[in-house]
């Protein structure tokens, strides 16, 4: 059975959208989803689960978490060969010590993607945002607090995206792998 990438856009921080990963993954059982593994406390899990639309899987786990934990945010889900591709394709390869200075942005339909074309203006030097078909991708040199273009994520840009650190998209792809 296909293997899956879950993620929550905003949650687990600040004192909204609060999602106990324990419940997220009782959720995802509910909806028929097996080995199901959540990754650090923001909203990741790889499941397995006979699922034909992601777009639709995305829009079951959202109904769901609305209905069963009073939580309204954007789901993203990514199958294996998509996270494959995401990965190898990626146009920055940062050295392990600059893994948190590292973002992808990932979008459930490819035109949410097209939203970050307006913010290339934003992107710096030494930033970078390179957009694909498949994730956006934000390299911060000078971290992410002197970033111009990840602030500008959580505005109308962003209202369909969710950003992964480069560590947490490996960690991520490890678990599908080991599934």
């Amino acid at each position: 059975m296909p293997r899956f990438v879950v993620l929550l856009r905003g949650v687990n921080v600040g004192k909204g959208n609060r999602v106990p990963m324990a419940a997220f993954k009782q959720l995802l059982e509910s909806l028929g989803c097996t080995q199901v593994r959540t990754l650090l406390n923001s909203g990741n899990a790889v499941v397995t689960a006979p699922v034909r639309s992601t777009a639709k899987f995305a829009q079951t786990i959202a109904d769901a978490l609305s209905a069963q934990l009073g939580v309204s945010t954007p789901v993203i889900v990514k199958s294996a060969a998509e996270v494959d591709r995401i990965v190898s394709e990626s146009p920055m390869a940062p050295a392990e010590s600059e893994h948190s200075r590292c973002l992808v942005i990932f979008a459930q339909a490819p035109e949410a993607l097209r939203l970050l074309d307006d913010l290339q203006p934003l992107a710096v030097l030494p930033e970078r945002l390179v957009v694909t078909d498949d994730a956006g991708y934000l390299e911060c040199p000078a971290g992410l607090l002197e970033s111009k273009v990840a602030p500008a994520l959580l505005g109308k840009a962003g209202r369909a995206l969710t950003t992964r650190n480069w560590a947490t998209v490996l960690k991520l792809r490890a678990l599908l792998d080991a599934g």
